[in-house]
């Protein structure tokens, strides 16, 4: 393994592939359960991945996928990974009020619960989502219970964005409380900053400069970050239309992101995110 000093923390956003934001005909949810649905398939071949590398992972799953795969749920459970929620209906937080935003969370949290009958305490938004001005969502996750966030993006992003600490922090909010955050890693490439360890990131970035990134953090003991989705690693993920930019960053490097994702769980060291944040965790 490179970087054994540094543990990174690795992730999986649990959610289908019609759960892609922005795209019109995704967005009627009464459709979703007739659609045809790989994110089982997929995770068990993630999970086996893990398995392979003896890798520990955060898997933020969709209530809504808690709902209709309870088993999935349970098996990324037994075998010792942690599950956070990745909201109940997969949409941003900036188009929730503060009261939505709560009822969702509630409802995903009993539904994961249900599944695996052990407590959620981490959440990351839905497309890293929370963006200043939405800091009130933090708070609500204070209340649920939640004991730490992964959502924050400190680089811009088309629905979200938040410039300010990067690597593991402990976020201090107006009223004096404070919650564990884990933003998404980014590098600087010159005047911007940009992600290179999950998503569409993964896929098309080629394998040396998503290692060269881990190392460039190692080397300033930051962990990465990685995120992938099922459908990351799906080449056969169903194709809808949409404009040309985003048929690029959904559907671009399915067929290699597998084998890459596999190289890097064997080469560096993994944990949940829980445990790459525990030194921020009240005792």
């Amino acid at each position: 393994m490179a970087n054994q000093t540094v543990v990174n923390a690795l992730s999986f956003d649990i959610e289908d592939w019609f759960h892609v934001l922005g795209i019109p005909e995704l967005e009627d949810r009464s459709t979703w359960a007739e659609r045809p649905s790989l994110v089982e398939r997929y995770t068990d071949d993630i999970l086996e991945m893990c398995a392979d590398a003896d890798a520990k992972a955060t898997f933020f799953v969709l209530g809504w996928i808690a709902d209709r795969y309870p088993r999935l749920v349970e098996r990324i459970s037994t075998q010792g990974h942690e599950i956070g929620t990745h909201s109940y209906w997969h949409g941003l937080v900036s188009n929730q009020t503060p009261s939505e935003f709560a009822a969702d969370l509630e409802r995903s949290i009993a539904s994961i619960e249900s599944a695996t009958g052990m407590a959620v305490t981490g959440h990351r938004a839905p497309s890293f989502s929370i963006k200043p001005g939405y800091e009130w969502a933090l708070e609500v996750l204070l209340d649920a219970g939640i004991e730490y966030d992964a959502s924050l993006y400190p680089a811009r992003r088309m629905n979200g964005g938040y410039s300010g600490e990067r690597g593991p922090h402990s976020f201090r909010l107006d009223s004096g409380r404070s919650i564990p955050e884990l933003p998404m890693s980014v590098l600087p490439m010159g005047i911007i900053s940009t992600g290179f360890s999950g998503g569409g990131y993964l896929r098309v970035m080629p394998l040396p400069v998503i290692r060269w990134g881990i190392n460039h953090l190692g080397r300033n003991s930051q962990p990465t970050v990685m995120y992938m989705h099922p459908r990351d690693i799906a080449p056969d993920v169903p194709r809808v239309p949409m404009p040309a930019h985003r048929k690029f960053m959904t559907y671009a490097g399915t067929k290699r992101a597998r084998d890459k994702l596999a190289a890097l769980l064997r080469e560096y060291e993994w944990a949940p995110c829980g445990e790459v944040l525990e030194p921020f965790m009240k005792p």
